[in-house]
């Protein structure tokens, strides 16, 4: 199903397979102490917009542009808004995995992924604080 447009949803989902290896398989150069530059694994965070609007085009890819995306994604065709979904569900999962392990995008956690830093504290008062008093504690000690 085309819709005219120049890629179709099934394409898209196969060229965001490949963007997410990428991601996977993406290695730095790191210098080490030895002065020898040795390559790192340093996984990349998947975002819709790269993927839209540079790394289709940079692959010479056909494109879609970012609006068509979200229409396709609320789209009353149940196949292509399924494969839209399942793509930013690759992306998000692959996003979550990354920050969960590497602490790596942080932010783009809190503000994409809904993720927070907060920590509920549960406070049922069954534990009340002690109080000493220390002129009773002391009481009979000397001090030397």
């Amino acid at each position: 199903m085309n819709l005219k447009h120049n890629i179709t949803p099934e394409q898209l989902e196969q060229y965001a397979w490949e963007y997410i290896n990428e991601c996977i398989n993406n290695k730095k150069e790191h210098p080490t102490a030895s002065g020898k530059v040795v390559f790192i694994s340093d996984r990349h965070l998947p975002t819709i917009a790269y993927f839209l609007k540079i790394w289709l085009p940079l692959k010479n890819l056909p494109t879609l542009c970012r609006s068509t995306y979200y229409n396709w994604l609320k789209s009353e065709d149940t196949s292509v808004m399924d494969t839209i979904k399942n793509i930013e569900g690759l992306f998000n999962a692959l996003a979550t995995d990354i920050v969960a392990n590497e602490g790596k995008g942080i932010f783009y956690a809190k503000n994409k992924l809904g993720m927070t830093d907060k920590l509920e504290q549960m406070n049922n008062d069954k534990f009340k604080p002690i109080e000493i008093q220390l002129s009773n504690a002391i009481t009979g000690m000397e001090i030397r």
